[in-house]
């Protein structure tokens, strides 16, 4: 299944939202081909569909896709659990895949903006191993990374708690959590809008607030719980939702299906970018280290993404 991609009306006011001019893009894009190029630590690196989108995530400003982009290949050497082996077919991302359904929706809301569904299929399955799930979510960041042809407005999140069960949150420590969410908000182009909570419980509360330090203090304005879906309709559309929520766009195991059918094509490209990461031996003056990405030798309850 295919990502629907702005129309030509729609893509003009992303295009004034991303700060994006056509007429200086291609020289912005050619000033941090030069950059990389002289960058001794980082990878080759030669995708001008990908490169793109860093510039529109970063709204075409040219420090903050060098430090974005930087990011992005140090997550790579840093957080191996994450990037590599990232063979779909492999048995464990199997099981994650028949455990839960983390798929972009292929419609976009009116303002021109992505939206992400994650849900678990059945409380009573055993817990996901939580890197394998997370890493699955970070392929689909990659394969948008190239499809998203024409730069979206940003990324809305929809969470299904229905599911959720204090066995399964167990295993959500908080090094993960947080190496995860250093991943999204400092590694990858992404402009988060909105999340929506749905299929709420108790227990949902207690997962917000563990959450939250981690979080940007602009992205925990913008989390939003439904008590039913009529207040989720006021800010997306029925028409690009899965059936199981009253929309338009088909059942959800079907855009899920799809999606995996897109990782398997993937695979040899997958493959090939193992090695796209930080050398960091190569790197002027001090490699980074896991303390300085991450603080894990703090306090939890200190840790603040700035």
């Amino acid at each position: 299944m295919s990502l629907v991609q702005p129309t030509e009306e729609m893509s003009q006011q992303i295009r004034i939202e991303l700060n994006e001019d056509p007429a200086t893009r291609d020289r912005d894009l050619e000033i941090i081909k030069e950059w990389l190029s002289k960058q001794s630590h980082l990878p080759p690196f030669d995708d001008d569909q990908r490169l793109t989108t860093f510039l529109r995530g970063c709204k075409f400003s040219l420090e903050k896709c060098k430090k974005k982009l930087d990011m992005y290949f140090t997550m790579r050497a840093a957080v191996p659990e994450f990037f590599s082996n990232r063979d779909i077919t492999r048995p464990e991302l199997k099981e994650i895949t028949s455990i839960i359904q983390v798929p972009p929706l292929p419609g976009l809301t009116k303002n021109g903006r992505r939206v992400i569904l994650m849900r678990g299929i059945n409380k009573d399955l055993p817990t996901p191993n939580v890197a394998e799930a997370m890493k699955l979510v970070l392929m689909i960041g990659d394969v948008r990374l190239k499809e998203e042809l024409v730069g979206v407005a940003g990324d809305v999140y929809i969470l299904d708690a229905s599911v959720a069960t204090p066995t399964h949150f167990a295993k959500f420590t908080p090094t993960i959590v947080k190496k995860f969410l250093v991943c999204v908000q400092e590694a990858y182009p992404v402009k988060l809008k909105e999340v929506h909570v749905v299929n709420v419980s108790p227990l949902v509360d207690t997962i917000i607030n563990f959450v939250k330090p981690f979080l940007k203090e602009k992205i925990r304005n913008r989390i939003f719980v439904h008590s039913d879906l009529n207040t989720l309709y006021e800010h997306i559309p029925k028409d690009i939702l899965p059936q199981e929520y009253g929309g338009a766009a088909g059942p959800i195991q079907a855009i899920h299906e799809s999606w995996i059918k897109k990782l398997e094509e993937y695979g040899p490209w997958f493959a090939e970018q193992e090695s796209v990461k930080t050398n960091e031996s190569l790197r002027p003056g001090k490699p980074k280290t896991h303390d300085d990405l991450f603080g894990l030798d703090g306090s939890f309850r200190q840790l603040v993404i700035d």
